[in-house]
């Protein structure tokens, strides 16, 4: 159920944090000194333009920037920006985002839904856990124009809100298990699998462009290794004790993998085993390896009890975007908004 807990992206904190993060280093133009008082004091009541109210309550120009930002920073990194015509209806987007977030507040405090100061406290830990330390958060603060109480306030409405959400719309919706079933009979072609193959293996990792010194070091230490393999050892003991991968712990266990996923060295020489068998020494731009192949799933459908839990969630998923747009809806229907954004 936590998965659907996120369906509800209208503009809180966490879009703000991400906006702030997202935001690149003022340019030389934004530090000159030569911006004038008129031009601050214009910018500021820019900011604190009214661009909607709900039953009353004000939604401002600052608060669209909020929402526009990391949207416009993330298509700008992609190196997809916006034209005119697509900017204004993201604009439109992200009111109409805002005006659902405030019709749900509003409905929250009128069910008195309550958030306790310890689980506050809990949720600004884990955004600050984001940020290397004290001055990098204090930092985006400053960026944001917020504070930490004004932050703590913004938690505790989003958090009610998603209280409201889970209890009116996300903890009312049950999928059948025929639902579930007749899915999967009507989509056979989003459970197809390729061929996946199993595998192990013992790194000994050196820098491809090391000195032949150090890659000889290296060999010498991967063909002692695949010496004690010969002589009986245990393949998975001598991964944990020898191999630089992080899969040692596993004893060299890499799970199941498609072609494709793997640097192609490494693929074709797994591909060319059987299983049970051991590789000769495979040079990739990690290292060597010595790799055992352990199990081989030819393509097929994957079966219906291994995905139903997926299935699930998926139609869950679905069901709670609509029955949100219903309750939103109906909460519109007795409340009084005005938008002032210029179409």
């Amino acid at each position: 159920m936590n998965r659907f807990k996120h369906v509800l992206i209208l503009a809180g904190v966490t879009l703000m944090i991400q906006a702030a993060m997202a935001m690149p280093a003022l340019s030389a133009d934004s530090k000159k000194s030569a911006k004038t008082a008129a031009n601050t004091t214009s910018s500021t009541e820019d900011t604190a333009k009214t661009i909607a109210t709900v039953n009353g309550a004000v939604i401002t120009q600052s608060d669209m920037d909020r929402g526009m930002e990391s949207i416009t920073q993330r298509r700008a990194s992609m190196g997809t920006p916006m034209d005119e015509a697509q900017l204004k209806t993201v604009q439109q987007d992200v009111l109409k985002n805002l005006i659902n977030r405030e019709l749900l507040n509003q409905e929250s405090k009128k069910q008195k839904i309550t958030v306790s100061d310890d689980q506050i406290n809990d949720r600004l830990s884990k955004i600050k856990q984001r940020f290397k330390g004290d001055a990098d958060f204090n930092a985006m603060l400053s960026k944001m124009k917020m504070t930490e109480p004004q932050i703590k306030i913004q938690l505790r409405e989003d958090m009610a809100i998603q209280k409201l959400v889970d209890s009116q719309v996300v903890d009312k919706i049950v999928i059948p298990d025929q639902d579930v079933q007749a899915y999967y009979d009507a989509h056979p072609e989003a459970f197809k699998h390729p061929e996946q193959i199993k595998a192990s293996h013992i790194l000994v990792t050196v820098d491809p462009k090391a000195d032949a010194a150090k890659k000889d070091e290296a060999h010498k230490k991967i063909e002692s290794i695949q010496d004690k393999l010969k002589n009986g050892g245990d393949f998975a003991a001598l991964a944990k004790e020898y191999s630089d991968c992080p899969s040692k712990e596993k004893g060299g266990d890499l799970g199941y993998f498609s072609k494709g996923q793997m640097v192609k060295p490494f693929e074709d020489a797994a591909l060319a085993l059987k299983p049970g068998e051991t590789s000769g020494i495979v040079e990739t731009q990690f290292g060597y390896h010595l790799i055992r192949l352990a199990d081989v799933k030819p393509e097929g459908v994957t079966p219906f009890a291994d995905v139903k839990e997926q299935v699930v969630q998926y139609l869950k998923q679905e069901k709670v975007k609509a029955n949100l747009d219903s309750y939103i809806a109906d909460l519109e229907k007795t409340a009084k908004i005005e938008k002032f954004l210029a179409h």
